[in-house]
């Protein structure tokens, strides 16, 4: 028996945070209804989000909804919505109105600002959560050139996973009172969480940062302790004279830079390879795809969040 099996899950959100944490309770066995609108398609790059959830179509709009909608309120464990704050609300499935009827249910309201507050009726996606939050500043590069990041922080780090682990928390708790509760995750209260420590790798450390190589690829250093930059050191060859950083580090990274772009990636790979150095070539997904350990994880392409491998029974 999967952790969450018999536990009913009704998913009224679409695009990515939402319906990310409903799979991830629904690959630990929850029965996950997708409420949808008519007619509505999912956009093609998210709809691995909903293997395994049941689809229900419902115009929420429509006065028949609430019936059609009450047996599933009235037993379910666990709600998840993303809609602005009140708008449930005004649907009549607002967390006061199912808790009246189902005071054990864990109404999960997912949003960018939270449930109060200046912004909290304010439309927005993960680049403008990540802009007012600073994680932008830090990771755009120069601003007469920004560059967007390629990885969604807010929905996934701000959303998805607090949204599970106060779900999960709150199933917990039901166990003790025998009564749910109105989770309020706010993405861009979460995303505040991810700029810890960041003056450390934001600092130009020559032990923390990204060297190119003589063939164009880029090796990724995170020797920060200093057993993991003595390696380094040795096997960059850098001068014994350079090898304290502290002395002049924009410097040694200089020559470490000069000593790195010599030599191409698959050499680096080769001479990092069984050193305890904290240095990766950056590969590509299509490269990291192929990856033997990652495959051997059971990640592929398709399918990049393999949680149900982490429940499985453990070897005898």
């Amino acid at each position: 028996m999967r952790p969450l099996a018999g536990c009913l899950v009704l998913d009224f959100s679409t695009l990515l945070p939402g319906p990310l944490a409903t799979l991830l309770l629904a690959e630990t066995g929850a029965e996950v209804i997708s409420i949808a609108r008519p007619g509505a398609e999912e956009m093609a790059s998210l709809t691995s989000l909903q293997r395994g959830k049941r689809r229900m179509e419902v115009d929420l709009k429509d006065a028949a909804a609430l019936e059609r909608l009450q047996p599933l309120l009235t037993r379910a464990d666990v709600l998840v919505e993303q809609f602005r704050p009140g708008v449930m609300h005004r649907l009549g499935i607002g967390y006061e109105q199912v808790s009246a009827i189902n005071p054990r249910i864990v109404y999960c309201s997912i949003t960018g600002y939270g449930q109060h507050g200046p912004k909290s009726g304010v439309a927005g996606h993960d680049l403008n959560y990540i802009a007012e939050t600073g994680l932008l500043a830090r990771s755009m590069g120069a601003a007469s050139n920004p560059v967007i990041p390629p990885v969604l922080m807010a929905d996934i780090a701000g959303g998805s996973y607090p949204a599970v682990i106060n779900i999960l928390l709150a199933l917990r708790e039901r166990e003790r009172t025998n009564r749910g509760r109105h989770l309020d995750v706010s993405m861009t209260d979460n995303l505040f969480t991810l700029l810890l420590g960041g003056s450390v790798i934001t600092s130009g450390s020559p032990r923390y940062r990204l060297y190119p190589t003589s063939d164009g690829r880029v090796l990724a250093v995170g020797a920060l302790e200093q057993r993991f930059w003595d390696t380094l050191c040795e096997v960059a060859r850098l001068e014994p004279e350079l090898r304290d950083d502290t002395k002049d580090p924009m410097r040694t990274a200089a020559r470490l830079a000069e000593l790195i772009a010599c030599e191409p990636a698959d050499v680096w790979a080769r001479r990092t390879a069984g050193r305890d150095c904290c240095c990766s070539v950056v590969a590509t997904v299509e490269e990291a795809m192929r990856d033997v350990h990652f495959r051997s994880r059971g990640i592929d392409a398709e399918q990049q969040v393999p949680i149900d491998r982490v429940f499985r029974e453990p070897r005898s």
